[in-house]
């Protein structure tokens, strides 16, 4: 066989692409190393104590902080984003409620291209406004699907409220208090942005192929879907509710470690050390845990950080103390997800703009291990 007839690369595949380089970006920094994480720059431990995530997010798509003029003109078209088109509710509730909320997110995000009329203008003005749009329209989006579900109508925006209290309102139907406010804020911060990972990597590749905004962020959406990827904190939650108390806290790691078993939200695929994310939401958990009245979600969480850390040398990750917020904030584990897109939209459309910044479609190249050119033989002998 020449090769002129097969191409066949001389090297072995890397599975997973791991360490592998596939694009320059200015977006983010992780260093798994030492535990460092940049957006634009900015240390994600400065960015969580000063800065909101309108700030953050106009931080990823424009590659500076907003000065006080351009966050008022910023949130004023957040908000001016907030309603979705009424066709979206009404398909929504002709979906079946026992569809899992990333599976109606996926769907619903993908109609709503078809509704918008810039939906295919190439400019880079309109892709900027439809990725504005998009972070502000994620978080109404998932907070239809829980109230859908749960037979309520959804709540209309509130144009008084910040981004995250709007989203918490819209969710739960009441007004948050400061607490659960700060703490969706800095959820959304959090999780804004995390280099190449899967669900990012999948909307670059699509969006290289010069597709609208909407097809890029349906499959990202699709890529997050994944239990390898955007479903831990759900997991870490379920262990939780097994686990039940905090003096079954012990008896549980001793259980798992004997089986040989997995602690989710226990190490990370890039971070060797401490998850820098992981400190932030765990106060504001105590602090949560103490306003409702059931520190013991937290209280079980520290038990399990501590133990598990002594059987492994693991540290947790940011999965690991999002679940008992979450749970504190009124969301249930199956909207886990959806919080973590309505969060990482920010980072998903800095990244699409990234792309087409000097476009090349991604086309990597397969080691072929397959079989030599062979005769096809006719039906009646093989």
């Amino acid at each position: 066989m020449s090769a002129e007839d097969v191409e066949k690369t001389s090297s072995e595949a890397v599975k997973g692409l791991k360490g592998i380089v596939a694009a320059d970006s200015s977006i983010c920094l992780v260093n798994g190393t030492i535990g460092k994480l940049l957006y634009r720059g900015y240390n994600i431990d400065d960015l969580a104590e000063n800065a909101t995530f309108e700030e953050v997010s106009f931080l990823l798509l424009n590659g500076e902080l907003p000065n006080a003029t351009q966050l008022a003109a910023y949130q004023a078209d957040l908000k001016q984003h907030r309603s979705i088109p009424p066709e979206l509710i009404e398909a929504l509730k002709k979906l079946p409620v026992s569809a899992l909320p990333m599976a109606l997110l996926r769907s619903i995000t993908s109609l709503a291209g078809v509704y918008d009329p810039d939906a295919e203008v190439e400019t880079f003005e309109n892709r900027l406004q439809i990725s504005i749009k998009l972070i502000s329209q994620i978080p109404t989006i998932v907070a239809a699907i829980h109230r859908v579900r749960q037979g309520l109508e959804p709540v209309e925006p509130d144009p008084e409220l910040c981004h995250a209290g709007n989203f918490m309102y819209m969710i739960n139907g009441e007004k948050p208090s400061e607490d659960a406010t700060r703490a969706m804020d800095l959820i959304l911060t959090l999780h804004a942005e995390h280099g190449l990972n899967a669900s990012t990597f999948t909307g670059r590749v699509i969006i290289a192929t010069l597709p609208d905004i909407y097809s890029a962020v349906t499959g990202a959406i699709g890529a997050l879907k994944g239990k390898l990827h955007g479903g831990a904190n759900i997991e870490v939650l379920k262990t939780l509710f097994e686990i039940g108390s905090l003096e079954n806290v012990a008896p549980y790691v001793k259980k798992v470690r004997e089986a040989k078993g997995k602690f989710m939200g226990f190490g990370h695929a890039v971070y060797q050390v401490e998850d820098p994310r992981a400190k932030h939401l765990k106060e504001l958990s105590r602090r949560l845990g103490e306003e409702t009245g059931e520190p013991k979600w937290y209280e079980m969480s520290i038990e399990m950080e501590k133990l598990v850390y002594d059987e492994i040398q693991r540290n947790c990750n940011v999965d690991f103390y999002s679940a008992s917020l979450q749970h504190y904030m009124g969301i249930p584990g199956d909207l886990f997800t959806c919080i973590f897109a309505a969060s990482r939209i920010a980072g998903w459309c800095a990244h699409i703009l990234e792309q087409l910044d000097g476009n090349k479609i991604i086309r990597p190249k397969a080691n072929y291990i397959g079989y030599e050119e062979r005769p096809v033989i006719p039906v009646t002998e093989r």
